[in-house]
């Protein structure tokens, strides 16, 4: 690609950029709504989490068919699509808002397709960011800003529903308005964009055998089942962890924070995946996977233990991202059960696993990589399943929201058997040629 070609490409970058960000962004609103739909519909925490389930439910429905309309479409029409789907899916989770008795399903509707989008998304904007930059290392610097972008959204997201909420026990669906506005606008204007500038279309690999084969050759292979089955768990560790904080710190009888000062402590557990994605970045050439994950593993498994078997009473002074009187973003302190801290301290654990497991999963695959990345899409998902189980223990316990962490513990229990044992590849006699 010559200079000339990607000066002309600087607005769709742009645009993918923004798509980056968006898929953290309408991902992550998800989790702190559940303390809207708690309080307006006046329903127990598992019925509160049901927005994200249906956010991730989309990625199991749509994972592999993702593959399917990349393989039959191309990058940039399927791009379109997802973004069509987005707009949509947050257009119905603001219709909800006027719905009356009906906005609680409406809004779960809503939560289900813009989940289908995300999953579209995901499968895209990573190689046409690469592509768009001319590949090599000014494609993958590309990916890296992109990347970046997509934590700071997932950092900005609770802090932004927080500050928006208000008085916790009045949370109202029209309160999350302005974040919808947001979300559609950039939709709108990144479809036109991409719709009218001519871009180069990424290189799809054309499968050598069906896909249903691929897919049964992949899962021949042990250590990638279980590394399938780490992915599941780590992304409902992930989103369950700073989910279900939010709901704690939020509620009165809890811990008692104001919906605002709650949501930037959530955004503070994002900011800390930010940090520990960039110290994983630059680790990564020196430190197995294998061990990055082992130690990631039982260092949160130390921090939730503590947050659990910590009392409620006792408060720390927890510096988070909080707003500026300037209107920026500057640390500050915040009272905060000394749980909290713990929790937020996980972010940093969770920030290297996906990139761990995936690279354990799929070593020695072969030619059923690319199958054994579209069963991974799907496996998403359990950052829906897992949160919702998490609160079910919640609430069967009377609302005891450190209960609900031992779902927590058991998952990263998993994963740090994972790294030690079973990730070993046991199957090197297949062929993956």
């Amino acid at each position: 690609m010559t200079k000339e070609q990607q000066k002309n490409y600087i607005l769709p970058i742009i645009m993918m950029i923004l798509l980056f960000g968006m898929i953290s962004f309408v991902t992550n609103l998800a989790a702190p709504m559940g303390v809207v739909l708690k309080n307006q519909f006046n329903v127990s925490n598992f019925a509160g989490m049901l927005g994200n389930f249906m956010n991730f439910i989309a990625y199991a429905v749509m994972g592999i068919p993702s593959g399917i309309l990349l393989q039959k479409v191309g990058y940039k029409k399927t791009a379109l699509i997802g973004i069509a789907i987005g707009f949509i899916g947050v257009g119905i989770q603001f219709l909800s808002g006027h719905s009356g008795q009906s906005a609680f399903g409406v809004y779960l509707l809503g939560a289900f397709v813009a989940g289908l989008s995300m999953c579209l998304l995901n499968t895209v904007v990573n190689p046409m960011l690469n592509t768009l930059g001319g590949g090599g290392k000014k494609g993958n610097q590309l990916i890296q800003v992109g990347g970046s972008f997509n934590s700071l959204m997932g950092t900005i997201t609770p802090m932004l529903v927080g500050a928006l909420i208000g008085e916790v026990t009045k949370a109202k669906i029209t309160d999350i308005f302005p974040v919808m506005y947001i979300a559609m606008a950039v939709f709108a204007v990144v479809f036109v964009v991409l719709l009218l500038v001519k871009i180069p279309e990424p290189h799809a690999e054309r499968l050598s055998e069906p896909l249903g084969a691929l897919m049964s050759g992949a899962l021949k292979f042990r250590h990638f089942i279980l590394g399938a089955i780490g992915i599941f768990i780590y992304v409902g560790v992930e989103v369950g962890t700073p989910g279900t904080l939010n709901l704690f710190l939020a509620d009165p009888h809890a811990g008692g924070l104001d919906a605002t000062t709650a949501g930037f402590v959530v955004g503070t557990y994002w900011f800390l995946m930010l940090i520990g994605r960039l110290v994983g970045a630059s680790i990564g050439g020196t430190v197995s996977s294998k061990a990055m994950l082992s130690v990631a593993s039982s260092i949160g498994l130390f921090l939730v233990a503590c947050a659990i078997f910590s009392p409620i009473s006792t408060h720390v002074n927890l510096p988070v991202l909080q707003t500026s009187s300037t209107g920026g973003l500057s640390f500050g302190l915040a009272e905060v059960p000394i749980n909290a801290m713990f929790l937020v301290l996980v972010g940093l654990c969770t920030s290297i696993m996906w990139g761990s497991i995936f690279n354990l999963a799929v070593e020695g695959l072969g030619k059923y990589l690319a199958a054994a990345s579209g069963i991974f899409m799907t496996l998403v998902c359990g950052g829906g399943i897992l949160p919702l189980l998490q609160n079910y223990v919640v609430d069967a316990t009377g609302n005891n929201y450190m209960a609900g962490y031992w779902v927590i513990i058991a998952g990263l229990a998993y994963l740090l058997y994972y790294a030690l044992i079973g990730s070993k590849n046991v199957n090197k006699n297949i062929s993956v040629d």
